[in-house]
Protein backbone atom coordinates (compact mmCIF):
# COMPACT_ATOMS: atom_id res chain seq x y z
CA UNK A 1 0.00 0.00 0.00
CA UNK A 2 2.94 2.49 0.74
CA UNK A 3 4.54 2.16 -3.09
CA UNK A 4 1.59 2.68 -4.22
CA UNK A 5 1.12 5.68 -2.35
CA UNK A 6 4.43 6.89 -3.32
CA UNK A 7 4.21 5.84 -6.87
CA UNK A 8 0.70 7.97 -7.17
CA UNK A 9 1.93 10.89 -5.72
CA UNK A 10 5.23 10.71 -7.92
CA UNK A 11 2.92 10.42 -11.06
CA UNK A 12 1.02 13.57 -9.91
CA UNK A 13 3.98 15.24 -9.70
CA UNK A 14 5.10 14.50 -12.74
CA UNK A 15 2.31 15.06 -14.68
CA UNK A 16 1.37 18.88 -12.86
CA UNK A 17 5.21 19.40 -13.46
CA UNK A 18 4.18 18.83 -17.09
CA UNK A 19 1.11 21.21 -16.77
CA UNK A 20 3.22 23.70 -15.40
CA UNK A 21 6.14 23.77 -18.23
CA UNK A 22 3.41 24.10 -20.40
CA UNK A 23 2.04 27.11 -18.68
CA UNK A 24 5.72 28.47 -18.17
CA UNK A 25 6.09 27.66 -22.39
CA UNK A 26 2.68 29.95 -22.95
CA UNK A 27 4.06 32.68 -21.26
CA UNK A 28 7.93 32.71 -22.51
CA UNK A 29 6.41 32.61 -25.59
CA UNK A 30 4.18 35.50 -25.26
CA UNK A 31 0.73 33.20 -25.64
CA UNK A 32 -0.15 35.07 -22.48
CA UNK A 33 -0.27 38.70 -23.98
CA UNK A 34 -3.59 37.19 -25.88
CA UNK A 35 -4.82 34.54 -24.09
CA UNK A 36 -5.76 33.43 -21.07
CA UNK A 37 -6.70 30.08 -19.14
CA UNK A 38 -10.15 31.06 -18.14
CA UNK A 39 -11.13 34.42 -19.46
CA UNK A 40 -11.17 35.55 -22.84
CA UNK A 41 -8.62 38.67 -23.43
CA UNK A 42 -7.51 39.28 -27.16
CA UNK A 43 -7.83 35.74 -28.17
CA UNK A 44 -10.21 33.01 -26.68
CA UNK A 45 -9.69 31.57 -23.41
CA UNK A 46 -7.66 28.28 -23.73
CA UNK A 47 -10.62 26.34 -22.06
CA UNK A 48 -12.88 27.82 -24.48
CA UNK A 49 -10.39 26.55 -26.97
CA UNK A 50 -10.77 23.12 -25.82
CA UNK A 51 -14.21 22.56 -25.50
CA UNK A 52 -14.74 23.84 -28.81
CA UNK A 53 -12.25 21.29 -30.11
CA UNK A 54 -13.02 18.53 -27.79
CA UNK A 55 -13.23 15.18 -29.82
CA UNK A 56 -12.29 16.51 -32.97
CA UNK A 57 -9.10 14.01 -33.75
CA UNK A 58 -7.79 16.62 -36.28
CA UNK A 59 -7.47 19.28 -34.22
CA UNK A 60 -4.02 19.21 -32.78
CA UNK A 61 -2.55 19.48 -36.65
CA UNK A 62 -4.80 22.55 -37.64
CA UNK A 63 -4.43 24.18 -33.89
CA UNK A 64 -0.13 23.43 -34.45
CA UNK A 65 -0.74 25.41 -38.18
CA UNK A 66 -2.42 27.98 -36.54
CA UNK A 67 0.19 28.72 -34.06
CA UNK A 68 2.69 28.70 -36.22
CA UNK A 69 1.01 30.18 -39.16
CA UNK A 70 -1.55 32.47 -38.04
CA UNK A 71 -5.22 32.76 -38.81
CA UNK A 72 -8.35 34.27 -38.76
CA UNK A 73 -11.83 33.98 -38.41
CA UNK A 74 -12.55 31.02 -36.18
CA UNK A 75 -13.07 33.21 -32.91
CA UNK A 76 -14.09 36.97 -34.27
CA UNK A 77 -12.62 39.46 -36.54
CA UNK A 78 -8.99 40.02 -34.72
CA UNK A 79 -6.69 37.92 -36.20
CA UNK A 80 -3.69 35.97 -34.61
CA UNK A 81 -0.51 36.19 -36.00
CA UNK A 82 2.19 34.07 -37.05
CA UNK A 83 4.63 32.76 -34.17
CA UNK A 84 8.05 32.85 -35.66
CA UNK A 85 9.82 32.37 -32.35
CA UNK A 86 7.66 29.24 -31.73
CA UNK A 87 9.57 26.02 -32.97
CA UNK A 88 6.68 23.45 -33.93
CA UNK A 89 7.68 21.20 -31.08
CA UNK A 90 7.33 23.90 -28.98
CA UNK A 91 3.57 24.66 -30.92
CA UNK A 92 2.57 21.28 -30.70
CA UNK A 93 3.16 20.89 -26.33
CA UNK A 94 1.31 24.28 -25.95
CA UNK A 95 -1.64 22.94 -28.11
CA UNK A 96 -1.69 19.55 -26.38
CA UNK A 97 -1.91 21.16 -23.12
CA UNK A 98 -4.52 23.86 -24.24
CA UNK A 99 -6.68 20.48 -25.22
CA UNK A 100 -6.12 18.86 -22.06
CA UNK A 101 -7.76 21.47 -20.17
CA UNK A 102 -11.25 21.18 -18.90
Amino acid sequence: MKRLLLLCCALSGIFSQAAFASAELAKAKNCMSCHAVGNKLIGPSYKDVAAKYAGDSGAEERLTQKVLKGGSGAWGPVPMPANAQVSEAEARTLVKWVLSLK
